[in-house]
Parts: structure tokens; sequence; C-alpha cells
């Protein structure tokens, strides 16, 4: 197996602390629950299969029968993927009779949704 080799090209050759950009920094640096509860959405956020189910549902309310049929899954995966959704507060249900129909919590979750397809869109173009 070929070594692989020591690329320095990403850091400084010479150790120079700005003071005040360091300070800046920590001045504007996330609270460490803001830090977690954001890392617990990205995580939330890296399944594939909810990636699908907020996506679906951003066309519109839909009852777990329907999101099942559309994925292709059966509706206990799609109520365990919604329960987790649910509880990091991306989407909300409500029942009308015996459907238990969901939607997405807020217009948050379509800019989340926009911004990330727009980001990996423009890394396309490099």
């Amino acid at each position: 197996m070929k070594a692989i080799e020591k690329d320095n090209r990403d850091i400084c050759e010479d150790r120079c602390v700005h003071p005040q950009t360091v300070c800046l920094a920590k001045a504007a640096m996330l609270k460490d629950d803001k830090v977690q509860d954001l890392a617990e959405m990205f995580k939330i956020l890296g399944d594939p299969t909810r990636i699908k189910i907020l996506h679906i549902l951003s066309r519109g309310e839909m009852c777990v029968c329907d999101i099942a049929e559309t994925l292709g899954m059966n509706q206990s995966a799609v109520s365990h993927q919604l329960r987790t959704l649910r509880g990091a507060r991306l989407v909300k249900f409500r029942k009308a009779g015996k459907e238990a129909l969901y939607s997405l919590d807020d217009d948050h979750v379509i800019s989340l949704m926009c911004q990330g397809l727009e980001h990996i869109s423009h890394e396309d173009r490099r």
C-alpha cells in the first residue's frame, strides 16, 4: 500500500495568531447547548429516508398511508421516521377521523431544504 504524503498547504506556514480576530470570534461563538441542538438537527436531516419524507411533505399535507405508498415502504417504517421528525419539530400531525395527516412544522423546514439544495447545486457547478 502506498503511503499518503503529508500535505501542509492548508495550514499556516508560520504560527501567527491575530488577537483581535480571535477575540471577536470567541465573542460570537454559539453556546454549547445551541451547538448540540444544531448538531442533532443535522444528524436527523442526515438520513435519506427522512429527506425524502420532508421533500414529499413540502408539497403539502399527506397521510401516513400515502407517504408509505409513495416511498414504497411499510407504514410502520414510515411512522418510525415521522416520530423522529416530529420529535425534532420538523413535522407535525393531526388526526382526521382514522387518518394521521402529516405536514411540515413551519416554513423554516422548507428554507432548510431549499438552502441545502441550493448549496449542493452550487457544488455541481465547480
